[in-house]
């Protein structure tokens, strides 16, 4: 008999209004408004965020930004747009959003009375990752330059007036593409500097190498730019100049002069580092990575300090559970903040110079740190399992939530209970894990459950709201959720014990063994079991399938089900080859061997597949073979493009609405008890 054990989730107090038992509706997603990117003005005296919400009748995503008081009044819009920074000083914001030509350029607006408002970007390239100089005269950021084709021919032979086809794309790097941007064999990513009242934009790096991480799998992103307290020199975090297209797991602190351009490099070439970040007084760097070279696909990260130079380079924070993220430093440099996840929460931290850690925040609930004012004022997004998130600060005092975005749809819903549990797989690895109830469930009733698996591998559920796993409960199911082994937030061992064998006898163990606990707690009938997951949750699922017919009927999205076509249709070839000690060329058996595609003829569970057509992470290919060889076996199957999507298939409102129904009918089309109810119905 496992052994297992319910914990009540421990969360802040919570100003909803009495619940009158109405359940989740899924089109309420519609209406369902995200905060996030709070910032708090240098002198604490308001507070901006990013609001988004759906735009119903255009089936997009509308980012506005709001301001509201520091006691919680004057709650009001202020201007379209995303991802506003103060300037130093607070006399002015600068914020992103859509230019005279239709891309999204940067602006700078006054915060006074006057509201003027400037665009000082006016290029076909995006910025991102901004910041302003201390002094408030420039802004810098990164954009992807423009690369012209090396190898274009003169056609001979072309009738004068004669329209022909345009030059083909030539390819010569591996990472030629990206999901959600496509090809990116035009250029590379370099800094940039633009004043703030208008002007030429300069270019501040050069060369066939980029500047900030580009997220490969699983691999955080840096890419923040950092101005050293003189305003002489950027600080920035990017790939080695040579050889970068295939070292894409090595990542540097440089720092570019800008009187000259002079790039150096003050980390080591074999190491892991991104985010740098200077102090205030501009005496120290911290930031984020490891020192040393690693061949697994999961880089357990550290905090680390130098001084200005480069010079004295330490460690600051280690083996934590999860990564540090978020740094901030205090005003008066002796200080940072950060968070990291443990255990399927985030908290914010804070640690002085000789290393020496404090919890800020605690409990079961989701931080995400955004910003600090010079009085230590904390901006920052907060969640818990049975509250969306919303906009808090966290000053001398007690935290201060200062919006209810979902009240007006929520108020009187009834969500679903979350019960957290931990277990022992088989191999005796102890696994945390949630279950989400179904609104007002009875304890003397069984009721059919979903084994909802995450992505990455490298990945943490977490406490956070998930209207996804609330909208099944209240349509009577049991939600299972947990982090098997390499899952993040349990330490470096934990994340990589998969490697060289994913998806295999660990992390399947590890959610099978979930659902025997949860089966044992007496509410899950187990004749009445489904599962799904995208990405690496698409992945594992086909894998469950091919060792387990417990399971009544599954839905893979976005898998991965051949290694080896992976590495060759995928925007992270170099990430794939880290799975496997040695090339497929090399060794093809342990490549076919982790291929769920090998393992098809095992598979009797029907099983719907569902990607996107334009995925560049888990290519449609993908879904494809794994279709086909299921038809030929006769096993019950569909294939789904969904239009649109990039890697997922939610991105787009109306898509999110197709996955929940689609999944849940797939589901109900083989629930043996809904099955013999409409048998007996007919009858």
């Amino acid at each position: 008999m496992k052994r297992y054990f319910f914990v009540a989730l421990v969360t802040l107090s919570v100003s909803l209004p009495s619940l009158a038992g109405q359940l989740l509706k899924t089109e309420q997603w519609l209406d369902f408004e995200r905060p996030s990117d709070v910032q708090v003005a240098p002198d604490a005296s308001l507070v901006l965020y990013n609001r988004t919400r759906i735009d119903k009748f255009n089936d997009t995503l509308d980012s506005e930004i709001w301001q509201v008081q520091p006691d919680g009044t004057k709650h009001a819009f202020l201007l379209k747009g995303s991802n506003a920074k103060w300037s130093p000083n607070g006399d002015r914001i600068a914020y992103v959003a859509s230019g005279q030509n239709g891309s999204p350029q940067l602006f700078v607006r006054f915060m006074d009375s006057t509201a003027a408002t400037s665009q000082i970007t006016h290029h076909a390239l995006t910025p991102r990752n901004y910041a302003w100089s201390p002094d408030g005269k420039y802004i810098a950021y990164i954009a992807r330059t423009i690369k012209s084709n090396k190898w274009s021919m003169e056609l001979p032979g072309k009738p004068p007036g004669a329209k022909w086809n345009d030059d083909p794309l030539v390819m010569d790097t591996l990472h030629y593409r990206q999901d959600r941007i496509g090809m990116t064999n035009t250029g590379f990513d370099h800094v940039f500097i633009v004043p703030t009242d208008g002007g030429t934009a300069k270019q501040l790096t050069h060369g066939e190498w980029n500047v900030s991480l580009r997220r490969l799998g699983a691999i955080a992103t840096g890419g923040n730019l950092s101005w050293s307290a003189d305003g002489k020199y950027l600080y920035f975090d990017g790939q080695p100049q040579k050889n970068s297209d295939i070292d894409v797991f090595k990542s540097l602190i440089y720092r570019v002069k800008l009187s000259s351009g002079e790039v150096e490099a003050m980390t080591s070439h074999d190491g892991y580092f991104h985010s740098p970040m200077v102090s205030p007084d501009g005496k120290h760097v911290a930031y984020i990575g490891a020192p040393e070279w690693a061949d697994d696909t999961y880089r357990h990260t550290h905090m680390y300090i130098m001084n200005i130079d480069g010079t004295r380079q330490r460690r600051l924070v280690g083996d934590l559970a999860g990564a540090p993220e978020a740094m901030l430093w205090d005003e008066s440099s002796t200080s940072l903040y950060f968070t990291y996840g443990k255990h399927g929460s985030i908290n914010i931290h804070r640690v002085n110079l000789q290393g020496e850690v404090e919890a800020i925040t605690s409990g079961e609930q989701v931080v995400g740190l955004d910003s600090i004012a010079k009085d230590g004022t904390l901006g920052y997004v907060r969640s818990s399992a049975q509250q969306p998130a919303d906009v808090y600060i966290d000053g001398k005092s007690a935290p201060k939530k200062l919006t209810e975005l979902n009240n007006d749809i929520f108020a009187n819903t009834d969500f679903g209970e979350v019960k957290e549990i931990w277990y022992d797989s088989d191999d005796g690895t102890r696994v945390q894990g949630w279950m989400v109830m179904p609104p007002n469930y009875e304890e003397n009733k069984q009721y059919p459950m979903v084994l909802y698996i995450h992505g990455g591998p490298h990945a943490m559920y977490n406490v956070g709201f998930n209207f996804t796993f609330q909208d099944f409960a209240a349509n009577g199911y049991i939600v299972l959720y947990t982090n098997p082994r390499g899952s993040t937030g349990y330490g470096a061992e934990f994340a990589n014990a998969i490697q060289g064998m994913y998806p295999g006898p660990k992390d399947g163990s590890d959610l099978l063994s979930g659902v025997d606990t949860a089966i044992e707690t007496g509410l899950v009938d187990p004749n009445r079991l489904f599962v799904t997951g995208c990405s690496g949750g698409g992945v594992l699922t086909t894998y469950l399938v091919a060792v387990t017919d417990r399971f009544n009927s599954a839905v893979s999205r976005c898998p991965v089900t051949s290694w080896i076509a992976m590495a060759g249709y995928s925007d992270v070839p170099a990430w794939v080859y880290r799975f496997f000690d040695e090339p497929f060329w090399e060794k093809p058996d342990a490549w076919l061997k982790d291929s769920t595609l090998q393992m098809v003829g095992d598979v009797n569970t029907p099983v719907l597949l569902m990607t996107g057509d334009k995925d560049l992470r888990t290519p449609f290919e993908e879904a494809e073979q794994y279709f086909s060889a299921l038809k030929m076996r006769g096993v019950p199957t569909r294939l789904v493009a969904m239009k649109g999507e990039y890697h997922g298939t939610g991105s787009i409102p109306s898509n999110y609405l197709r996955t929940q129904l689609m999944t849940r009918d797939w589901f109900e089309k083989y629930d043996p008890e809904l099955k013999k109810a409409s048998e007996e119905a007919s009858e």
